[in-house]
């Protein structure tokens, strides 16, 4: 029986045409910004209109894999590029006869137990189809930046990927290591004849982000490089103009707010802002890789002391982008004299048929997959309480990591794994445990190394991770809101709980206490080894995914460390084979309390 979403939605209405765009937040611009559309105005004005999606991450139905429900969440979003495809088609359909461009900022390829099929199990670089790349040609996207999860599964995946979409692929900052070209195209030209005057040409660059570099590492390093987005920009906006460009748009899979992950190892992370600032020429930037709803800002370019539109459409299809940009007759071209956006919210809309019939195969055979049985748990487990206290289910991910590595590298080496709480909603039930409810608990598709590093290093990187937590002290009762997630210079929204490591031992316990009432730097105490205090300079082998050992998160040591393990083996399919192999998950076999939160040496209640 087919397990696609079901239409019309269970929570409400959903709408198409017309009244899609009333749903969805469409608010019409103001009648001054619509010269050349019948409004009397003459004939030296016109509109072009820019839609934009970004972080589509592999979602192409309202559907969450992991629950095996419609997704749902606190704000009733819905998800899925098949329900953006109506909004665009309503939205080309008001703007008939206007030129209108669809763009994506990147990040499509990867997120979804659907993308993961077709990566590894019915892998694209033996003949399968893409579903986003059959889902976004229908929808005739006209460019889309790289992200750098585009990366994740190699440059082989990427480029059978890009080999099956109608339109290019953008990096303008992905640059081969020796050349230093770009190695994708870093920008395309459309162009389009108004109902009145000279054609006008529309240049469309793509930026990318800086991180790949640390972050898939293993998958470019020595053969692409990526340079920093103002750099580049500063490159070719110039150029794109000699060549003739009205208009440029940015697609920059960054965001808007500048900060970065990895401390000062690569230039910025979330560079958006940065180059609307310093790089004149640039009229909008779509805005990506933050996951953030940005309607609309603008950043004034300290050169030209013109004001630049940034847009940001949320992410996984929940908001479509709409940038409005007035042009006007200018020595025999255009120029931009008005830009305002807005973001439409794809929650009370339908699916676009033509998409979601395209996908619809595909997504059902990918439910059977993750429904199946691998095995089953003597008990019933939760990670929803492992950012205050160490609960068996991160320790059974621990347990995995540190058990392959010293199967790998003899156990010459007491071996220590990371983890970190990646989703707290992961649970398995008591009984029958299927791929979905593994998958779920670890969401990424990191690969698993193993490194060797000092006591005093182990000590290092706890207080690095213990800055997740904020500063308060007494016996509480503190709700996990009050402790957690504490705001950082690198981290000006709160740091995420993927940034919140434990670390456990295999064979002996590693144990340690966080006193959240001293400041950053100070809080790890009582930190042994198999009820030893752990010595400055003990060694150990220790189980890390390849996310924080290229430096994610700006850990110290790790990204320096002797590499003693590395097989390019995806961590969630060692669980899925774990758990396969052996059939039961006994907490009794790996949990252990290793950390605790306290203040002042004293033990403190979190609700």
């Amino acid at each position: 029986m087919s397990q696609h979403p079901v239409l019309p939605s269970t929570r409400r209405a959903v709408l198409a045409g017309s009244a899609a765009l009333a749903a969805a937040g469409y608010a019409a611009p103001a009648e001054a910004h619509r010269g050349g559309h019948g409004d009397g105005r003459g004939h030296d004005r016109t509109r072009l209109t820019v839609l934009g999606t970004t972080d589509l991450h592999g979602n192409v139905f309202n559907w969450d894999y992991f629950k095996n429900a419609e997704f749902d969440n606190a704000t009733h979003d819905d998800i899925g590029v098949a329900k953006v495809a109506t909004l665009v088609s309503a939205m080309r359909n008001e703007r008939r006869g206007e030129p209108t461009l669809l763009l994506d900022a990147g990040d499509t390829i990867q997120g979804t137990p659907l993308a993961y099929y077709y990566a590894r199990v019915e892998p694209i670089t033996e003949g399968s189809k893409h579903p986003m790349a059959l889902a976004m040609n229908l929808m005739d996207y006209d460019a889309a930046a790289l992200g750098n999860h585009e990366f994740n599964y190699g440059i082989d995946t990427l480029r059978a990927y890009e080999e099956q979409l109608n339109f290019p692929l953008l990096g303008a900052n992905a640059v081969d290591a020796q050349t230093k070209r770009p190695v994708f195209p870093p920008y395309v030209i459309k162009s389009f004849k108004p109902r009145h005057g000279p054609r006008i040409k529309v240049g469309i660059l793509g930026l990318t982000n800086p991180g790949i570099a640390i972050w898939d590492k293993a998958n470019v390093e020595g053969r692409m490089e990526f340079p920093g987005l103002v750099e580049q920009a500063s490159k070719f906006v110039p150029e794109m103009k000699r060549r003739g460009c009205d208009v440029i748009i940015v697609s920059a899979h960054s965001g808007a707010d500048t900060s970065s992950s990895y401390g000062d190892a690569l230039p910025t992370e979330n560079a958006s802002s940065l180059i609307a600032a310093d790089v004149p020429g640039i009229d909008a930037i779509l805005v990506g890789h933050a996951h953030k709803e940005i309607p609309q800002r603008y950043v004034r370019n300290t050169k030209t002391g013109r004001d630049v539109l940034l847009c940001e459409p949320l992410y996984w299809g929940m908001r479509l982008a709409v940038m409005d940009l007035d042009l006007v007759r200018d020595r025999g071209g255009w120029r931009v004299i008005t830009a305002t956006s807005q973001t439409l919210n794809s929650n009370l809309v339908a699916e676009r048929s033509d998409v979601a019939r395209a996908v619809r195969s595909q997504h059902d055979k990918v439910v059977t997959y993750v429904n199946s049985v691998i095995g089953t748990s003597a008990v019933a487990l939760s990670a929803a309480r492992a950012v205050v206290e160490d609960v068996p289910i991160i320790d059974f991910i621990q347990y995995v990591q540190a058990d392959a590595v010293k199967t790998a590298t003899g156990g010459t080496l007491p071996v220590l794994s990371i983890a970190a709480p990646f989703n707290r909603a992961a649970s398995f039930p008591a009984g029958e445990v299927t791929y979905r409810d593994v998958a779920g608990l670890y969401i990424y598709d990191n690969t698993l190394l193993g490194i060797q590093v000092t006591g005093a290093q182990v000590k290092d990187y706890l207080e690095h991770s213990a800055r997740y937590f904020k500063q308060v002290s007494g016996p509480g009762p503190f709700t996990m809101n009050q402790v957690t997630n504490a705001v950082t210079t690198k981290a000006p929204g709160g740091t995420p709980d993927y940034n919140f490591d434990s670390v456990a031992g295999l064979d002996a316990d590693l144990t340690y206490d966080i006193d959240i009432a001293q400041a950053v730097g100070s809080r790890i105490t009582n930190l042994a080894y198999g009820a030893v205090p752990v010595a400055a300079d003990q060694q150990f082998a220790m189980a890390i995914n390849n996310y924080r050992q290229s430096g994610g998160g700006g850990f110290p040591h790790v990204a320096t460390a002797p590499v003693l393990y590395n097989a390019q083996v995806e961590i969630r399919q060692l669980l899925i084979d774990w758990v396969t192999a052996n059939g039961t998950i006994d907490p009794a076999q790996f949990a252990s309390t290793d950390w605790k939160l306290t203040s002042g040496g004293a033990a403190i209640v979190v609700s």
